[in-house]
């Protein structure tokens, strides 16, 4: 049996992680979940599986959440309560799925009292990934991906060096706008909220929906990428696969490529996370063949997807560059959703602070978040 805590119970990650840890109930067991401001939703689920303690954003909801939930059940708030419930004596493994940068403190609380993490929040490792990673070895605990694309690199890697790797190659959708026919850049110009939220396999949030159609997202994971796996950013590449049923590939200095296949379905990476190195029986992911049918690939259009680009320049220069990108790509979203920023201004504006921004080489986690907060303001 293990004790999961659950830092972003209520989002699309975190109501997936708990169908696994139901169907999974022998070996899995929920003692901390934390939301942000769903508080229904964190009472039922507080009801279900009787955490040991819960966590709320906002300190002013303590005491209405406390009258709702269990009795036994602690309730805390605020980066604190994030904090106490990555650090709780009686966890084995902290599953991070909390959007933007609000992972990375309680992360590194995690690994600093000996917890292994599974990482859903990309930000953390694109943040502080060098940072995080030496934190990790130093106190030897393992750093678990939960984003298909990385849980598929890891379960194709089994422990090989990073010598063995000649290309790490992430597979990407290519969101909505994947058809340069019908998508040129004049029409991506025109492109409105509700077009970018429809995304053709996934079912997400609306933050990373929106990062999938510019492909920033598929260029945070390659950073992401380059730090958990220790391969660098030149060896970490893109290929287009709408169908998402390769998750990612391994090609080996010999030419072998491996790769993993499943339909698409969060829980199954979830799972492979929570219960290693163990494999577990679960009916949940279907994966036929012939009703695939046919599986193919295409090359990133980089002209009219320049994230890519950006990213792998972030990845490149390091220091606090992939921070700065990052925070940037949150305001400009926010931006794009509240329609004050066209579909293109996205990558315009994050380019834009890059630009602007002095690197500071091999950061320290306050320097980090220093850059973070400039970017932000840099971005409005």
């Amino acid at each position: 049996m293990k004790n999961v805590v659950l830092l972003g119970s209520t989002g699309s990650i975190g109501t997936s992680t708990l169908k696994v840890v139901e169907d999974l109930s022998d070996r899995l067991r929920l003692i901390g979940l934390a939301a942000g401001g769903n508080v229904d939703l964190l009472v039922q689920q507080a009801e279900r599986h009787q955490p040991v303690a819960v966590s709320i954003q906002d300190p002013s909801r303590v005491e209405g959440l406390r009258a709702r939930v269990p009795a036994h059940t602690r309730v805390v708030s605020g980066t604190d309560g994030l904090v106490e419930l990555a650090t709780m004596p009686e966890a084995d493994i902290v599953l991070i799925a909390i959007v933007g940068t609000a992972g990375l403190l309680p992360a590194l609380a995690a690994i600093r009292a000996g917890k292994d993490i599974a990482v859903a929040s990309k930000e953390i490792l694109v943040m502080a990934g060098e940072l995080v990673m030496r934190e990790a070895r130093e106190h030897g605990v393992q750093v678990l991906a939960v984003d298909s694309e990385h849980s598929a690199i890891f379960q194709c890697l089994e422990d090989k060096p990073a010598a063995s790797v000649r290309n790490l190659w992430l597979t990407a959708s290519g969101g909505p706008f994947r058809d340069g026919a019908r998508w040129t850049r004049e029409a991506l110009a025109q492109v409105t909220l509700e077009q970018a939220l429809k995304h053709p396999s996934w079912v997400m949030g609306r933050k990373i929906t929106i990062d999938s159609a510019t492909l920033f997202n598929k260029g945070l994971e390659m950073i992401e990428a380059r730090w958990l796996f220790g391969i660098e950013m030149p060896r970490v590449q893109v290929v287009v696969h709408p169908q998402s049923v390769v998750h990612s590939m391994v090609e080996f200095v010999d030419g072998s490529i491996i790769a993993q296949l499943s339909t698409p379905d969060m829980c199954l990476p979830i799972q492979i996370a929570l219960c290693h190195p163990d494999r577990v029986a679960s009916d949940r992911v279907q994966t036929s063949f012939s009703r695939i049918g046919t599986l193919t690939f295409e090359e990133p259009d980089v002209e009219r997807f320049p994230a890519l680009a950006l990213a792998r320049r972030a990845g490149d220069v390091g220091g606090t560059l992939p921070a700065v990108l990052n925070a940037a790509n949150e305001i400009a979203v926010e931006r794009f959703c509240r329609r004050e920023l066209g579909f293109l201004d996205i990558t315009t504006a994050v380019k834009r602070v890059m630009d602007a921004h002095r690197v500071v080489e091999q950061p320290s986690l306050d320097e980090i978040l220093a850059a973070d907060q400039w970017a932000r303001m840099a971005a409005v």
